[in-house]
């Protein structure tokens, strides 16, 4: 089944007033298809347009025109309660801030997305994922008390823990050191392998974007090279020609 299906994505940005006001098109009709059992990766230089698509494609930023489906699910030009309930239903999102609550615990925060939804809580189950990702009996933690690699690894469990149908990650080892970011890019490619679950990573890091399944080349607002299987010397010479 197709996770996301989108057709001639577009995005403009307005800055300045009146005679001043400046329009910057951002995304120019980005058309791609991501399947359940995908790991994708966006890569391109910075002003390229990798995270407007991705918040376009998750329903985060409202694009102008075009067509966005997640998990058969229109989300351009939804209201903002359709957007909700797919965003709750279908989407989990890692950030490369964490967005972790400091007054709440490691378990706490994990089970917050459940919580606000209204679903049963299952502890065994967290305790599991903590134990799967290396943070086994840190449950009671502050995240204050971490290292960004432990937080990283707490927002990936809140996903994980929710079974969102899709994962999208903004950077999520931007701020990590090389053990760290390998660990998450370690779970996050066994998220990508579940034949029920698919993962959308926009980075800089082409090393990291090389574990995916596809690699998504952005230029200008246009997807100009789609890859498979490649290394990062690949994605490099892709993104220099």
């Amino acid at each position: 089944m197709k996770a996301i299906v989108a057709r001639d994505i577009s995005k403009s940005f307005r800055s300045g007033r009146g005679s001043k006001t400046r329009v910057t098109k951002v995304l120019k009709g980005v058309s791609l298809d991501i399947s359940l059992g995908e790991m994708v990766s966006i890569v391109g230089p910075s002003g390229s347009g990798k995270s407007t698509l991705l918040y376009c494609l998750s329903g985060l930023e409202a694009a102008d025109s075009g067509s966005a489906e997640i998990m058969g699910k229109q989300i351009v030009n939804a209201d903002r309660n359709s957007l909700f309930r797919i965003r709750r239903e279908h989407i989990g999102f890692i950030f490369q801030s964490y967005n972790l609550i400091p007054s709440l615990n490691v378990l706490e925060n994990i089970s917050l997305p459940a919580r606000l939804a209204g679903r049963p809580i299952n502890t065994e189950q967290i305790n599991e994922i903590l134990n799967h990702i290396g943070l086994d009996g840190r449950g009671k933690d502050s995240p204050t008390d971490m290292s960004g690699g432990e937080q990283q690894r707490v927002a990936i469990a809140r996903t994980l823990a929710d079974s969102s149908d899709i994962v999208f990650a903004d950077e999520p080892t931007g701020a990590l050191d090389t053990e760290n970011g390998r660990e998450v890019l370690k779970v996050l490619r066994k998220i990508g392998s579940n034949p029920e679950r698919a993962v959308v990573m926009v980075t800089h890091n082409l090393e990291a974007a090389a574990r995916a399944d596809r690699v998504l080349v952005l230029k200008d607002g246009m997807v100009i090279r789609e890859l498979a299987s490649c290394t990062a010397a690949q994605i490099l010479e892709a993104m220099e020609h």
